[in-house]
């Protein structure tokens, strides 16, 4: 017996095997240590991260370019409706001297006691016409007996009032004036009572 307790201690010590040093065999049939593993992993979490940020930042970009799209969309749409609406704004400007003409014609017409068909036949297209200025948004500018405003009159004259209520207001609208979709296109000329 006492040549086994002397086998035993002559036998040399056996250290403990280091974890990090143990080798295991991974999918692939390759031996690799636990730190490899541990450190595979760390890198793999920090690709995660890093393609999870990624993903966050092109939501956003993704997001951000569809507002602005968007945006622009609705931008140029509206930019053709006004475009759309004043578009004729040139040509039914240049035509306000003939519906001026018109309504001094109808005037001089109206003091003519004789019915002919001349008269109807001119009444029939300034009607006419009046119609087609309608439908492509002209309106007249509602001046005679109106409080005098700097936004749709312009002041030829001003005369004494023929009465104390006309003081301040239009007497008279030399040239009248209209609006296309509620914009000015050209300001009525007045004479203002004082």
């Amino acid at each position: 017996m006492t040549e086994d307790k002397d086998q035993v201690k002559e036998l040399p010590e056996i250290e403990a095997p280091d974890l990090d040093e143990t080798c295991e065999e991974n999918a692939s049939g390759k031996k690799e240590t636990r730190r490899e593993r541990a450190h595979k992993k760390t890198k793999t979490e920090e690709q995660l991260e890093k393609a999870d940020k990624e993903i966050l930042e092109l939501k956003d970009k993704h997001i951000r370019l569809q507002a602005e799209f968007d945006n622009y969309r609705k931008r140029t749409l509206k930019e053709r409706m006004e475009l759309l609406k004043t578009a004729s704004e040139s040509v039914l400007i240049s035509i306000l001297p003939v519906i001026d003409d018109f309504d001094r014609a109808i005037q001089t017409l109206d003091s003519v006691d004789e019915e002919s068909h001349i008269k109807d036949g001119i009444k029939l297209i300034y009607s006419k016409f009046q119609d087609f200025l309608k439908q492509n948004g002209v309106k007249e500018i509602v001046a005679k007996g109106q409080d005098f405003d700097t936004d749709l009159h312009e002041a030829i004259v001003k005369i004494p009032a023929p009465s104390e209520e006309l003081k301040g207001k239009n007497v008279d609208v030399v040239q009248k004036g209209y609006y296309l979709n509620d914009k000015v296109i050209r300001f009525s000329k007045v004479v203002i009572g004082e």
